[in-house]
This record gives C-alpha cells, sequence and structure tokens, in this order.
C-alpha cells in the first residue's frame, strides 16, 4: 500500500514546522552587531576637586570666559585651538589654575570642549566658577 500525498490524493498534507534555525542565527547576528557598536561603559570624566585655590594663586590672571559661540581670555576674545598657547603665556607652569566661567546661556558641551581641549593640552589644574 502506499500512500500519496498531494491535490490528487484528497487528503491534507502534513504541515512541517518552521525552522527556528535561521531566525536564531539573526537574532545572534543582532546581537552581535549591537555589542560591538555601542560603547558600553565607556563614560567621560571630568576631574573636579571641593576646595578653595585662591590661597595658592600667583601670577597674571587667567579667567576662559566660554559663550556658546565665543571663547574669551582675560577679555579678549580667543579661538578654541588658540587658547592654550595664550595660556602658556600666563602661566609659570602647565599645573597653574586656569578659571573657567559659563556665561550668556553656554552649554555643559562646550564647557567640556573646553575643558577637554586644555587637557589634552597639558593643563589639568581648572576651576569653573558661575
Amino acid at each position: 500500500m502506499s500512500l500519496v500525498f498531494g491535490p490528487s490524493s484528497g487528503r491534507a498534507a502534513p504541515r512541517r514546522r518552521p525552522s527556528l534555525t535561521p531566525m536564531i542565527d539573526v537574532v545572534f547576528l543582532l546581537l552581535i552587531f549591537f555589542m560591538l557598536a555601542a560603547q558600553i561603559g565607556r563614560d567621560a570624566s571630568l576631574p573636579v576637586s571641593a576646595g578653595g585655590g585662591a590661597e595658592g594663586w600667583s601670577g597674571p590672571p587667567r579667567l576662559v570666559d566660554i559663550a556658546p559661540d565665543r571663547l574669551a581670555l582675560n577679555g579678549r576674545p580667543v579661538a578654541l585651538d588658540e587658547l592654550p598657547g595664550a595660556l602658556g603665556a600666563l602661566v609659570e607652569a602647565r599645573s597653574d589654575t586656569v578659571v573657567l566661567r559659563p556665561v550668556e546661556g553656554a552649554d555643559v558641551q562646550r564647557l567640556i570642549d573646553v575643558a577637554e581641549a586644555l587637557g589634552a593640552a597639558g593643563f589639568d589644574a581648572l576651576a569653573v566658577v558661575e
């Protein structure tokens, strides 16, 4: 006796379950992609120290005004890439305190950009005031 499945037999063919293997492969590929694309656990930080630094102040003033569209060093406009050089003429050592003052609606990202530029140039003593 032979069984014939198909339209001529009158009986419905048994249904096969779909294979889950391709779907699992796609899920794992997406998981790997997002794990590689994400920057997990990579936080940027600015070192902040509490305490007064006014008693250790020496030398000329070093006040950087940070606005959304401009920077000023001691009241004179300066570009971000020129700021480390201009500050270099005002400090005895790169460890001297530089005061950063956000003004006129400057956002935190602008402050961080200036602080990172100064940190990359070797200025590690930054004070933020209102």
